[in-house]
């Protein structure tokens, strides 16, 4: 990236337009049109509701601040561009930040075998480097599914230690190092720990001192405490059935993959780094915005803790964030000097589709094409004849997909739009769901690209459920070692399911063979050669067959 002039800092208060922002960020003098249309964007989010907050900033220098909805529904502050919310997954790029200071003092290589820094991590038999974590190709499963399959709840605090906790248990990788991209969140916390065993600081000390203060971002910081008074802190909220809301906030004691608290401001502060690199320089700008490598030389397009892609023909570098009842897009588009940044409290608000539609009115007349690949006609049969269950065997996921009310559809899921003959996408989604012909005795074939520029490849599996009068023999209890945990099968009002302590009980739906799916993934039994059953795996997108054992009816009881 080109270095860039260096910039004024900002003034305490944002300027917008001519004239001075009031609390919400209303010019006195006047609203130009392009802030009368983002106010538009906005208008649903009323007085009465969460919502969010909105930064607009252009070659550094801000240019639109407001707020829109509620902050606190209790005590009914309004959110201003001062209000701070917790912006999750936005963390990373400060945590792979801080290794690249690390990195350009010679503290550390980011060819390093990540054990050189945390020994205690299990030998797994592959090396993985510091690099590998940043860009997400480390192998490592996802320390949330872990805890969860450890019996963790939702409400229950989460600390660094618990997190290292099931990361050092882990007895396989997702997939060998480098060879393919499956984001999560262990790797961070990792290069959490990382910092603080080569700096001799914490992360949240060290950005503190090394990018908080030196930006001038006085209203950010990592926090380690769910207890702890952050001033002007929003509450998150989800929709509670039947209406109205209920607060949802996360319970981490933990930073690196999340754990930041900001303002829209301050962000804005950190987008205008990336222009005029007042600190780390532009050699260390460049490479928070080069793509990580596949070991096969694929772009992956994500860098340091950062997405890098493309909006409507205009290249874009950001990152979301999704936890509780936050949400979360910062993205910059560099070669234009274009921020924006939508912070929000509220789970059914979409800050990603918001912030590109921000960049809409005010780069419009320099982009092309649509955000989305436009529908094309397709008979209805043609789209029918693609219904029925997949699965990958490259990850043991499934999915399902049904033909309804003229409409494809993978149950659960968001419609898929024709976009050609055989491909679809996700109605609001840039993502492709390539559907291929059967070829000789191959099955038909799902390929799905979303974020990530690889395919998943999955066959269209059609063997037969096993009949429900089956269903006891699967009953027992398993044990994996890697989280600690016995699960027990059993049948309950004619259907399988699967539960372990603290209150996770699932419904085991079966889609043929050994193979059913769930809420947390996909169940599959394995068997000896003698037809025996004796284990179980367990997959999803962030983890990949985890393993347990059937135990013995005595040996079960003895582990419960």
């Amino acid at each position: 990236m080109r270095a860039t002039r260096a910039l004024p800092l900002f003034a305490g208060a944002w300027l917008v337009w001519a004239g001075q922002a009031n609390a919400f960020g209303a010019a006195q003098t006047g609203t130009p049109p392009q802030h009368a249309k983002v106010d538009e964007l906005f208008a649903s989010m009323s007085g009465t509701a969460p919502g969010c907050a909105v930064s607009i900033s252009r070659n550094g220098v801000g240019d639109y601040a407001r707020g829109y909805g509620i902050a606190n529904l209790e005590a009914g502050a309004a959110i201003t561009p001062q209000t701070v919310f917790a912006v999750a997954s936005i963390s990373k790029q400060f945590a792979a930040f801080s290794i690249g200071l690390l990195a350009q003092e010679g503290k550390l290589s980011l060819g390093d075998d990540v054990r050189k820094h945390v020994p205690e991590l299990p030998d797994l038999g592959e090396r993985i480097t510091v690099s590998q974590l940043i860009h997400h190709t480390s192998g490592l499963r996802d320390q949330g599914h872990l805890v969860i399959l450890a019996g963790w709840r939702a409400s229950d605090v989460s600390t660094e230690d618990d997190m290292l906790w099931a990361i050092q248990r882990q007895q396989g990788l997702n997939h060998s190092p480098g060879e393919e991209v499956v984001y999560g969140n262990s790797a961070y916390t990792l290069l959490a720990v990382i910092v603080r065993r080569v700096s001799g600081q914490s992360l949240k000390d060290f950005a503190q001192t090394r990018i908080f203060a030196p930006l001038g971002m006085s209203d950010t910081r990592f926090s380690d405490d769910v207890n702890e008074i952050i001033p002007r802190r929003a509450i998150g909220y989800s929709p509670r059935q039947g209406g109205g809301w209920t607060t949802n906030v996360p319970r981490i004691e933990h930073y690196g993959s999340n754990g930041l608290f900001t303002t829209v401001g301050d962000l804005a502060k950190w987008q205008r780094n990336f222009l005029d690199h007042q600190i780390g320089g532009p050699a260390l700008g460049a490479w928070m915005q080069s793509s990580g490598l596949l070991n096969s030389g694929v772009a992956i397009g994500y860098g340091g803790g950062l997405r890098l892609g493309a909006y409507r023909g205009l290249r874009t570098v950001g990152h979301d964030g999704v936890d509780g009842g936050y949400r979360a897009e910062s993205v910059l588009f560099p070669d234009q000097g274009f921020g924006a940044i939508v912070l929000c409290n509220a789970s059914n608000i979409a800050p990603v589709d918001l912030a590109r539609r921000v960049a809409d009115i005010y780069l419009g007349e320099q982009m092309r094409g649509t955000a989305l690949e436009p529908m094309v006609n397709v008979e209805a049969g043609e789209q029918a004849r693609w219904a029925g269950t997949y699965w990958s065997a490259q990850t043991d996921e499934v999915v399902q997909i049904e033909w309804k009310d003229d409409v494809l559809r993978p149950i659960g899921g968001s419609a898929l739009t024709p976009i050609g003959q055989g491909v679809f996408r996700p109605s609001d989604q840039p993502h492709e769901w390539r559907f291929r012909q059967p070829t000789g005795e191959a099955a038909a074939q799902l390929h799905i690209r979303d974020t990530w520029p690889t395919y998943r490849v999955f066959s269209r599996i059609d063997p037969a459920p096993p009949p429900p009068e089956t269903f006891k023999d699967y009953g027992g209890s398993y044990r994996s070692e890697e989280t600690a945990m016995t699960y027990v099968v059993r049948l309950a009002d004619g259907a399988l399911r699967v539960s372990w302590p603290r209150g996770w009980d699932l419904m085991l739906t079966p889609i043929g063979g050994d193979r059913f799916v769930s809420s947390r993934g996909t169940i599959t039994f394995t068997r000896a050669s003698t037809g025996q059953i004796t284990g179980l795996t367990i997959s999803n997108r962030r983890l990949r067959r985890l393993t347990a054992t059937r135990l013995e009816s005595g040996e079960a009881a003895s582990r419960l």
